[in-house]
């Protein structure tokens, strides 16, 4: 287990100097009284706290509405599950033997809750640096990826419900291409809606941003071809 632990350490950037802390934050209240229940309050105040200001740093014009919608959309539990998902966290976790059998490593509220309770166990082993350099390890990629010129759902969304609305199939994306040195790569991603023959190409800093570009490519591609459509129609 500790050479697991350490794996996961490494992912996360930080090495815990007060061990129970980490063993905490991995377990569930299914396990015993001694659970992460009150470190993940602590990490949700964090994580909110961090990622407020992450946006604030990087969209200065934006309205503190707006800020607000971004900043809930980035922290609630399918987001939260989503990087959790990617840590691999649930296979650290101690459950109680109802919870294992019954699927609890992979559910979506236990995994979100998991991480800002590793996030409260940052804070207390290391201090506020300590929790804010984890977030922005996790977080950096997705808030990269938002365009400060689109309102509200993002071009990956918007152009999946675009397609399920006209009952065709969803995107595939794909990495064709990196470039450039290490620290300053660029991601070359295809976008490819096998139903309308519509393949396009979008780069950026990281790959989520490459496919947000991608899609918003493909987007006005397949609105083009609807409004046009409508357009011959009448």
């Amino acid at each position: 287990m500790s050479a697991a632990r350490k794996s996961l350490e490494i992912r996360l950037g930080h090495t815990w100097r007060e061990r129970p802390l980490l063993t905490q934050a991995l377990t569930h209240r299914s396990h015993g009284a001694s659970n992460n229940e009150r470190l993940e309050y602590l990490g949700d105040g964090i994580l909110n706290c961090v990622v407020g200001l992450m946006l604030y740093q990087r969209f200065p014009e934006m309205p503190e509405g707006r800020l607000s919608r971004l900043r809930a959309n980035l922290v609630n539990q399918d987001a939260l599950h989503e990087i959790a998902r990617d840590l691999d966290l649930g296979s650290y976790l101690r459950l109680g033997e109802g919870e294992l059998k019954s699927g609890g490593a992979s559910r979506p509220s236990i995994l979100a809750d998991a991480l800002e309770s590793l996030f409260g166990a940052a804070f207390l082993d290391g201090g506020f640096e300590t929790a804010r350099a984890m977030i922005e390890r996790l977080f950096n990629e997705r808030i990269c990826a938002i365009n400060p010129l689109v309102q509200g759902k993002d071009a990956k969304t918007r152009l999946q419900e675009w397609l399920q609305s006209r009952h065709h199939g969803l995107p595939r994306y794909t990495l064709v291409d990196t470039s450039g040195q290490a620290h300053a790569q660029t991601f070359h991603v295809e976008c490819q809606i096998a139903a309308l023959k519509i393949t396009t190409l979008g780069q950026g800093c990281n790959r989520k941003t490459a496919e947000q570009v991608a899609a918003e490519v493909a987007l006005a591609l397949v609105e083009g071809r609807g409004a046009r459509g409508k357009g011959q129609e009448s």
